[in-house]
């Protein structure tokens, strides 16, 4: 197969774009002549995530449609047009022989384009309830990768391959003592990781505020989102809560893993795959402000396994503490956590992703 042109389309946030990523490197570590092409928002994360993992991406002016009635939805149909003719020009000068959507709203232009054009499609559905964006494209797909099972409701199965999420293979890499190093933490103290996705999550972040002082027997890394970081700043009292590493975002993620011994978290699909990856017992709370209710439905997946308990956000700032300390304190019960974690787990997720992609882009030249 002489350079297989892959056109991956991912946006809005790191539950789409870091999928789609791992893809790309994964077809690359299988054909290194493939040629990969991201399209994407501008102003979006994959506007600067994407070309920092080493891809070029090409943007399509697109928006969601908002439910209430707003000054935006009067663009949206000029959005629409526009997206679609970028859309075409994309699509006309690369020449994929495979188009990805691993979802956001930048995939459903290109994904109808290309599907209307001959191209083959491929879609990676990261939730247990597809996107309004994939399930658009799946008439068009020829395979739909899915993570959670519950996720066929809703898609053609006779195109369903049960593959679980990409994620980054480097996560679970790093010895403990080397994670709490790297956090200046010691054996001493149990490691509490307080994530909010790539946003940050504001309930997430109230219901640690309002119980530091029942926290304080904890080391706590706490990601609380860009957007509280200046706020939080001013009203944590570092200087007297010494265990706790309070920043917008983590950088240094294999160590984080490392280093915890409880999560709590959103339930995006991607935060799911990579507690699955790493063995790492959750406390997860779903966001109330998503689409379908899909992160309940990943929580749910994920406490029917044993591998995490589930939090409702209105009740995060009453029950976190004593359900953090129930679970921290008991060893055995975190073991049975983490067996259940890494059973669920499909580390070769992408492996096998880019494998089929490139035999579809073979047929296609064929």
């Amino acid at each position: 197969m002489d350079n297989p042109r892959i056109l991956i389309a991912a946006g809005g946030t790191g539950g789409h774009v870091y999928p789609a990523i791992a893809i790309a490197d994964a077809i690359k570590n299988e054909n290194a002549d493939s040629e990969i092409l991201f399209v994407g928002t501008k102003d979006h994360m994959e506007w600067k995530v994407v070309p920092k993992a080493g891809y070029k991406i090409k943007s399509v002016w697109i928006s969601g449609f908002h439910r209430r009635l707003t000054l935006k939805n009067m663009l949206f149909p000029l959005k629409l047009v526009t997206s679609i003719i970028q859309s075409f020009g994309i699509v006309s000068s690369f020449k994929p022989q495979v188009m990805v959507s691993c979802g956001g709203y930048a995939a459903g232009p290109v994904g109808w384009v290309a599907g209307k054009r001959g191209v083959k499609v491929v879609i990676q559905e990261q939730n247990s309830f597809p996107g309004v964006t994939n399930r658009m494209l799946a008439k068009f797909a020829s395979r739909i990768f899915t993570a959670f099972k519950e996720a066929a409701k809703y898609l053609p199965s006779d195109k369903i391959v049960e593959s679980g999420n990409p994620t980054r293979n480097t996560l679970d890499k790093v010895e403990k003592k080397v994670g709490l190093n790297s956090f200046n933490f010691d054996d001493s103290k149990p490691v509490l990781m307080v994530l909010g996705g790539s946003g940050g999550a504001r309930s997430i972040n109230e219901a640690v505020k309002e119980n530091l002082d029942k926290l304080s027997d904890l080391q706590v890394i706490w990601q609380c989102g860009s957007r509280y970081i200046d706020a939080l700043m001013k009203e944590v009292d570092l200087e007297n809560n010494k265990n706790i590493r309070l920043t917008a975002f983590i950088d240094n993620m294999p160590e984080a893993y490392a280093a915890a011994d409880l999560i709590v978290s959103r339930a995006g699909a991607s935060s799911c795959s990579e507690f699955m990856m790493t063995g790492k017992p959750s406390v997860l709370i779903p966001s109330p402000n998503v689409a379908g209710d899909h992160q309940t439905q990943n929580a749910q997946s994920m406490v029917d396994a044993g591998a995490s308990e589930l939090l409702k956000d209105a009740d995060a700032v009453n029950a976190l503490p004593e359900l953090v300390h129930s679970l921290i304190k008991n060893q055995e019960k975190l073991k049975e956590m983490n067996k259940a974690a890494l059973k669920l787990a499909k580390p070769d997720a992408a492996k096998m992703i880019a494998k089929e992609i490139l035999e579809l882009a073979k047929s296609k030249n064929s």
